[in-house]
């Protein structure tokens, strides 16, 4: 949820805090914009919770990383006005021929002073979302690897003159093995070892989502009304997104997930450009994934595949890719309103009102 901004008061002091694996630069300016203070304190809580706890309210303003989940919830707790900078908007701070610690802390500072919203703030996730989002993530690092794995078995075989048979990833281990040339056994078979364990840990991971799909966030069970939504992606949304009333226009949230175009308009000039990849990878990856199933041969049909289909016909030689990507755009907003409203799904709502007008008028 984005923090709103707020004027800073008479004599309170902005912090920005540099943040850093090891150590923190502080730079303290004053209301008048200058600098009455610059420290360098060790990145722990013990050490950030001494300096901060004890001093009356501030302005601080941190750029979003590794560290800043656990930083600006311990802030906060300090009772401080806390930013997180969006580093894509950081600019300024990139491009600066002189970068430094020092430097990029002081940037922070001046920025939050004059006006945050240029810091494109937002508030990072609850310590028990982050905690649960890291089990999806941690399944998503294991199939990114045995991925990984399996085009190296298959490039290897291949670099020989042989070739294994096609065949679904979880059989993939038991099905190359009796394929793999001998003089390759010695190098290859511990991989494929691996990958078969690897599929297991995968579907630990996913027991356990679904189990806390069900136990722990029931709303997931009306996101999945939709083909093509399984839990993995129902419980990713509602983990990433957190609040559906944070988005007080639906149409909002694609722009949040980085699935709408870059604008690049100039005079008559609008150039057709690529989305923006904005917000979370690993969700957007997933509605296009739910995507690739609704447009698919087993995909049922629902006014999304039939609005899917249209725009690729449209679109040309870039049809299919552009269809996937409005269909995941459609689809995150149509999550959306499933989530806030609670209502059930009607796969052919629209196509069934549209019928209905057409039998009143005639």
């Amino acid at each position: 949820m984005d923090n709103a901004t707020t004027p800073i008061g008479e004599g309170t002091v902005t912090m920005g805090l540099d943040l850093g694996d090891k150590h923190t630069q502080v730079c303290v300016i004053d209301a008048c914009g200058d600098v009455i203070e610059e420290a360098r304190l060790r990145t722990t809580p013990s050490a950030l919770r001494r300096r901060f706890s004890a001093m009356p309210e501030a302005r601080l303003i941190l750029e979003a990383g590794t560290h800043s989940p656990w930083v600006s919830r311990l802030l906060e707790e300090c009772g401080h006005e806390v930013y997180v900078a969006n580093p894509r908007k950081l600019r300024l701070i990139y491009q600066n021929d002189s970068k430094s610690d020092r430097v990029d802390a002081e940037y922070l500072a001046r920025i939050g002073r004059l006006d945050p919203a240029l810091l494109a703030p937002f508030r990072h996730r609850q310590a028990a979302t982050q905690a649960d989002l890291a089990l999806i993530r941690s399944r998503d690092v294991l199939v990114r690897a045995r991925t990984r794995l399996i085009n190296h078995v298959r490039g290897a075989v291949k670099s020989v003159g042989g070739r294994l048979v096609k065949c679904s990833t979880p059989s993939f281990a038991e099905k190359a093995l009796p394929h793999i040339p001998e003089e390759l056994d010695p190098a290859l078979t511990p991989i494929l070892e691996m990958i078969e364990t690897l599929g297991a840990q995968i579907r630990s991971y996913d027991r356990k989502i679904e189990e806390l799909a069900r136990d722990r966030y029931p709303e997931t069970t009306i996101l999945r009304q939709v083909p093509g939504v399984g839990a993995l992606t129902a419980l990713t949304y509602v983990l990433t997104l957190e609040d559906p009333a944070r988005f007080p226009d639906p149409r909002a949230v694609g722009s949040y997930l980085g699935l709408r175009p870059r604008q690049a308009d100039s005079g008559n000039l609008s150039p057709q450009l690529h989305i923006t990849k904005a917000g979370d990878e690993m969700l957007r990856r997933l509605l296009v994934g739910a995507a690739h199933y609704i447009l698919g041969p087993f995909g049922p049909d629902t006014d999304l595949r039939r609005w899917g289909l249209g725009l690729a016909e449209r679109g040309g030689s870039r049809g299919r890719r552009l269809a996937l990507v409005g269909v995941a755009r459609k689809l995150s907003v149509l999550l959306l309103r499933l989530w806030a409203t609670g209502e059930a799904y009607e796969p052919l709502k629209n196509a069934n009102r549209k019928r209905h007008s057409l039998s009143a008028s005639a």
